[in-house]
């Protein structure tokens, strides 16, 4: 499959005006490629429980799944960050368990046009996964 990583780091960026960040007033945007070229969107949604916020990563991921999509290429996230937001220890895991094989993009929300490029396996080697 064919990655347009532009369009994909543009979707991350359109969501962002989605999240919802009262606290911390730090938009995050993502979007989530599926094989089949359908792109599902998500943004970070915070809570006064700082622990129940929930990334934007994985509001696109659980979104997709919950629809029944399950076969993912690559995720694009963005926000404010210089040299982009990394996803963190929780997005890199779920990532590995529901899509070991995506490609992840990361840009700064101020500069769409500098995108960095990651493997799953290489934001999160050695990931803890159950064997069918």
């Amino acid at each position: 499959m064919v990655i347009n990583k532009i369009k994909l780091v543009e979707a991350a960026a359109a969501a962002r005006a989605n999240s919802v960040s009262p606290y911390s007033k730090f938009q995050v945007g993502a979007a989530l490629l599926t094989q089949s070229g359908e792109i599902v969107s998500g943004a970070n949604v915070e809570s006064a429980s700082y622990g129940l916020t929930c990334c934007a990563e994985r509001v696109a991921l659980f979104k997709a799944l919950t629809e029944g999509l399950n076969s993912f290429a690559a995720i694009a996230v963005v926000a404010p960050a210089r040299g982009g937001p990394m996803p963190c220890g929780a997005c890199r895991q779920l990532l590995a368990e529901y899509a070991p094989e995506a490609r992840v993009f990361v840009a700064d929300s101020r500069d769409l046009k500098r995108i960095r490029q990651f493997t799953v396996r290489q934001l999160l080697p050695s990931a803890f996964v159950a064997v069918p």
